[in-house]
């Protein structure tokens, strides 16, 4: 055994100058990592890809938009307006939970909410030592045909879109009582069955699920296994999300034709995110606002559009420019799939359908039909209505791309309709906005309900005038 040298003075001090130098190289090595730009369309990727192995999605637009969803509820306090995500299906067993769970892992403060009473929620959103992510499952059970009445967590998801949004709230303190403020902006995802009210629904990214194909297979999920993977994901948004606030406050994203109003609220974070990660995410990111938006207006009207488009079916199968309210009571419950004959087990009768009419402004009135004096409704009442809440067909399309052009005489010509003045008729760029196949796009006009002491059967039975 060869003997222990004892090292010099000068030896030691060489070696720790190599340590010394070893440890900054590392500690430089890490700062440039940490301060390094972070590329958003890389994590955007890396979410799309990891989203994909466990959601079996009805297209990959469904995809891009759940991973632009989680991507911008990271920068909250960039938006004006946050959209909610709605995970709805006809059946169970569709992947809407399994979507909200794989969203746990990614967005920042989830908050997994069943059941909840709207008092927690609002104190849950109202915490100020951070926003929370609202994942909001079975909420059929809140707004479904069983449930009881919650306006108050309606009222705050409706209101919450936008950022400032306050709950307004009366509080005892001792013998005062004093007003509250509660915060209600955050992002919110939900998830059930059937459908949700249109105020909500306004305000949603609307996903569609269905239930796995056979060929379509997913990756059994277990948190326990693939939480880390996940939280690895969220924290490399949240480190480019803090270095991205003040551009994405300045961004003015672009909108594809049709989306207007209240679907460009919707959609401008997510566009937003997008742009910023260049490469092919524009194109997908708008290609995804386009077909989900038009699914969305595919969903089934209200009543009261339905309404609508049943009587321009009436008056355009008609050589008349007005008819009776008897005539059309009776050939609106002969309409093909009509509801008219089966509203809560009665036909509709005349002052329903007077009441329905009313919300639009247009009221039946004497008219007179060739010899006869009738009761009844015209045309003339009905053609502006009609442009407002009613696709346009395509020559009455085509006739407004015209008239946008020039009109002549100042007034708009739609096919077998009588002029409508200009100061009476939607201008070309409101037309889009005022499309209402989607009923969630007219929560001004919800279902009519009757009013106090109105008896549903006296009202079905009453003779027509």
């Amino acid at each position: 055994m060869g003997e222990i040298r004892k090292l010099s003075d000068e030896e030691i001090d060489r070696m720790l100058e190599r340590a010394r130098a070893t440890r900054e190289k590392s500690t430089r090595k890490k700062r440039a990592a940490e301060n390094a730009p972070v590329e958003i369309a890389a994590q955007l990727d890396d979410v799309c890809a990891f989203l994909g192995r466990f959601v079996a999605y009805p297209s990959d637009h469904a995809r891009v938009a759940h991973a632009l969803w989680i991507a911008h509820t990271h920068l909250m306090d960039a938006w004006e307006s946050t959209p909610r995500l709605a995970f709805l299906s006809p059946e169970p067993a569709s992947g809407k939970t399994r979507a909200l769970e794989i969203s746990e892992l990614l967005v920042p403060n989830p908050v997994e909410a069943i059941n909840v009473t709207p008092a927690y929620l609002f104190r849950k959103v109202g915490a100020d030592d951070a926003k929370p992510t609202i994942l909001y499952d079975e909420i059929d059970t809140v707004f479904g045909p069983k449930a009881k009445e919650n306006e108050e967590i309606r009222g705050l998801l409706n209101a919450g879109h936008r950022r400032g949004a306050v709950a307004g709230r009366c509080v005892v303190h001792g013998k005062q009582v004093m007003t509250e403020e509660i915060p209600a902006y955050c992002a919110v995802a939900l998830a059930g069955l059937g459908w949700l009210p249109d105020t909500i629904l306004s305000r949603s990214i609307i996903i569609r699920m269905r239930r796995r194909g056979p060929n379509e297979k997913v990756t059994a999920y277990r948190r326990r296994v693939y939480a880390s993977d996940g939280e690895k994901l969220r924290d490399r948004l949240a480190v480019w999300a803090a270095g991205a606030l003040n551009a994405m406050e300045a961004a003015r994203p672009e909108m594809p034709p049709g989306i207007e109003d209240r679907d460009a609220d919707v959609w401008e974070p997510l566009l937003a995110i997008a742009d910023a990660a260049g490469g092919e995410w524009p194109e997908r990111a708008r290609n995804a606002a386009v077909a989900l938006v038009g699914a969305a207006r595919d969903a089934e009207p209200s009543l009261g559009i339905r309404l609508l488009a049943d009587l321009k079916v009436l008056f355009d199968t008609s050589t008349l420019d007005a008819l009776a309210t008897a005539v059309i009571l009776e050939r609106l419950t002969n309409l093909p799939e009509s509801p008219w004959g089966d509203l809560k087990g009665k036909p509709i009768s005349d002052r329903v359908l007077a009441k329905r009419l009313r919300q639009y402004g247009v009221k039946s009135k004497k008219l007179r039909v060739k010899d006869t004096t009738i009761m009844g409704y015209a045309r003339e009442d009905l053609t502006d209505v009609w442009l407002r809440y009613l696709p346009l067909s395509p020559t009455e399309a085509e006739q407004a791309e015209q008239a946008e052009q020039g009109p002549k005489n100042g007034h708009f010509s739609c096919s077998g309709h009588k002029d409508v003045p200009d100061s009476k008729r939607n201008t070309p760029s409101e037309r889009n906005g005022n499309n209402s196949t989607k009923s969630s796009t007219v929560p001004d006009v919800p279902d009519v309900p009757l009013a106090a002491g109105d008896d549903p059967a006296s009202l079905s039975q009453a003779k027509p005038r």
